[in-house]
This record gives C-alpha cells, sequence and structure tokens, in this order.
C-alpha cells in the first residue's frame, strides 16, 4: 500500500494504491481542483496555486485515508510528485511527502509527473474485469498535455528513450490559447473539444466551410512537434474575422478546423513511430488524451493499420493530473527496489527538492531498481 501525493499544477491530489494481479487497485483517490479559481486571471497564477495546495493539503489527505478506511500501519511508502511542474506548487506536495515520510519512517520516493501518467495504464478497471494492465514492451507512448508534447519509446521499466518532442507550444497549452483567443471560458480545451464534436455531429449540409489550417511539421520525416505557428494561423484568420466571433456556429468551425489539424498532426507523428519502432503497445497519455476523439481515431489507427500492436489509454479520470496515477508508478519501483535503496529512499525526507524542468528518468540513481 503506497500513499501518494500530486500538487505539480493546480489540483491537490492524493491516493491510496496497491498491487494487485494484473495491475494496480486504487484504495482511494481524493482530487481538489483549482479551475475556478484561477479563471478570472486567464491562467494558472502559481503563488494562489501554491497557497490553495498549502490550504487543501492535509484535508485532501486525509480524505483520501478515511476513504479507503486504513490505518497508518498498513502504508508501506510515501510517494510525491517531484517535477516537472510549478515550482511553488511542487514544493506543497513535497512538503507533505518529507513529512509523512519522517513521522511515519517509511521510505519516500519522488516520481516524474509524465511517468505517473505512463503507469497510470496499469490501474486496473473500476468495473470487474478479466482485463490486464500489464505493460507489454517495448511500449511507445505519445504524451500530449498542457506542458508536453513528445513520443516516448519505453524498452522495459523505467527505461525511457525521449525520440521526438515539440519544438514551442504542446498541444494542450495550443488548445487553451484558442480557446482564448475565441472567448471560451479559462483552461478550456476541452470546450474546444465539445464546440468541435458539435460541428463534426452536423449534416453536411447544414456545416459552414470550416476554415483550413496548417498542419505544422507534419511531412518533416521526423518526430518533432510544433504548434505556435498552428495558433498564430488562428489568430490572423479571427483577426480577418472578428464580427464572426459571436455566432456559435463560426466558434464551432473554427473549434473543428483547429482540432482536426491538431488530431492529424499527432496521428501522422505515432504513425511514423509506429513505423519505425514497432513496438508492442501503443498508449495515449496526458491531459489532451481525455480528448474522446483522440481516443477514437489512436484506437482505430492501431486496430486497423497496426492490429499486431496493443492499444493501452487510462480510464479518463486518470488520464487527468491525480495521485493514483504517481502511486501506481512507485509501486512498480518499489516493489523492483533492493532493500539497500529502501533504506536509502528513508533519507530522502532531508534532500529531495522540487525540479520544476526534471526530465524523465532523473530519479534513476536514487530510486535504482535490483
Amino acid at each position: 500500500m503506497i500513499l501518494s501525493i500530486e500538487t505539480s499544477c493546480d489540483e491537490t491530489a492524493a491516493a491510496l494504491v496497491e498491487r494487485e494481479e494484473g495491475g494496480v487497485r486504487v484504495v482511494s483517490s481524493v482530487v481538489s481542483s483549482q479551475i475556478a479559481l484561477h479563471a478570472p486571471f486567464g491562467g494558472v497564477v502559481p503563488a494562489l496555486a501554491a497557497r490553495e495546495h498549502a490550504k487543501n493539503i492535509v484535508p485532501v489527505i486525509e480524505t483520501a485515508l478515511r476513504e479507503a478506511n486504513i490505518s497508518a500501519n498498513h502504508i508501506e511508502a510515501i510517494a510525491v510528485t517531484g517535477g516537472p511542474g510549478l515550482s511553488p506548487a511542487l514544493r506543497i506536495g513535497i512538503m507533505a511527502g518529507k513529512t509523512l515520510s519522517y513521522l511515519m519512517e517509511k521510505p519516500l520516493l519522488p516520481i516524474h509527473h509524465i511517468e505517473g501518467h505512463i503507469y497510470a495504464n496499469t490501474i486496473l478497471p473500476s468495473q470487474a474485469s478479466p482485463h490486464s494492465s500489464e505493460f507489454h514492451f517495448p511500449l511507445l507512448a505519445l504524451v500530449v498535455s498542457g506542458g508536453h508534447t513528445e513520443l516516448v519509446l519505453v524498452r522495459t521499466h523505467f527505461a525511457y528513450e525521449i525520440r521526438g518532442a515539440t519544438e514551442d507550444d504542446a498541444a494542450g497549452e495550443a488548445f487553451d490559447k484558442v480557446a482564448k483567443m475565441l472567448g471560451l471560458p479559462t483552461q478550456a480545451g476541452p470546450e474546444i473539444a465539445r464546440r468541435a464534436e458539435i460541428f463534426r455531429a452536423l449534416p453536411e449540409k447544414e456545416r459552414s466551410p470550416a476554415p483550413e489550417f496548417p498542419r505544422p511539421m507534419i511531412d518533416s520525416g521526423d518526430f518533432r512537434f510544433s504548434f505556435s505557428g498552428l495558433k498564430t494561423a488562428v489568430l490572423y484568420f479571427l483577426k480577418k474575422n472578428v464580427a464572426n466571433k459571436e455566432s456559435d456556429h463560426f466558434i464551432e468551425a473554427v473549434s473543428f478546423a483547429f482540432e482536426e489539424a491538431v488530431l492529424e498532426t499527432l496521428l501522422a507523428k505515432t504513425r511514423l513511430a509506429l513505423e519505425t519502432f514497432q513496438p508492442a503497445t501503443l498508449t495515449v497519455v496526458g491531459g489532451v488524451s481525455a480528448n474522446t476523439e483522440l481516443r477514437r481515431r489512436m484506437r482505430a489507427l492501431t486496430q486497423t493499420q497496426f492490429p499486431g500492436t496493443h492499444f493501452m489509454i487510462p480510464e479518463l479520470r486518470y488520464s487527468l493530473d491525480n495521485a493514483a496515477m504517481i502511486g501506481a508508478a512507485a509501486l512498480f519501483r518499489f516493489e523492483r527496489m533492493s532493500d539497500t535503496h529502501k533504506d536509502r529512499a528513508r533519507a530522502l525526507w532531508k534532500t529531495l527538492g522540487a525540479d520544476p524542468n526534471l526530465p524523465l528518468g532523473a530519479y534513476e540513481e536514487c530510486l535504482a531498481t535490483s
């Protein structure tokens, strides 16, 4: 049983997870969101996020423990997001983890936020199912979130190779910025997807012509991404059509055209990576993986063009930021750690710090597996 904590951005989260045959069982998972709090500022304010984390962290942990109905004696280790993320926000979760590790004399396992997203796939389904959530390697992960867009090849547990990343904006960041241009609510990437789906569902004769936006670097022949130019193309288009911005149908058409440009780019790069690396498993992770159309198309791509590749994707609630995914990654690390490294992890409460730019695989030395 591991108690895990996540405070990398604007969700204060805690969870208790345990290892089961076939994957990870979530005993309890609590998430306190700050989206409404940051809405008036047009984005997440780090200092404000840290203040809210400080206010919410103890009640969230207490609620997770109460819902799990267990005592501290059942907990074998504490896991916490060490980075990347907003430094003031990360510090609150890390301080909570360090305090618990010291008081309970339990190992402290710092987990990379993206590693958590990848290991969210190991969480067993909510309903009874024979489905196994074990990984088959090599695994290819398309990471799409507000801060990351990259293709990661995972040869075996915790052996990461970043084969391509964005040159500028991440896909999730582009979604949020375009939503802001359209006058939609703050952090409204999901609202773009909702508006695009409305347009997509219209009969062809009822659709107005949707604009055509560029598919950045789609033919570059490598695994690099770029979304800044696409965002700029939307901006210029909107400046030429200011009078139409009050029309719901116009907003839906722009949302559809923008989403199509992003999805086609992600699909093209992933298809190339599948052809190149021929992985046993493909997964899509990160906040943007909650996009219904992206999930549908990635599944269809795998089934129709790469039937030998197994497709995995976390449940929607574990695609967004949460502590259960941090605990899942920690469980797989903990069960592979030597006793020596578990003893060293008991002393990490003295030295662990937040790293907003933490590279994937950075904790290999202090969390070495046997």
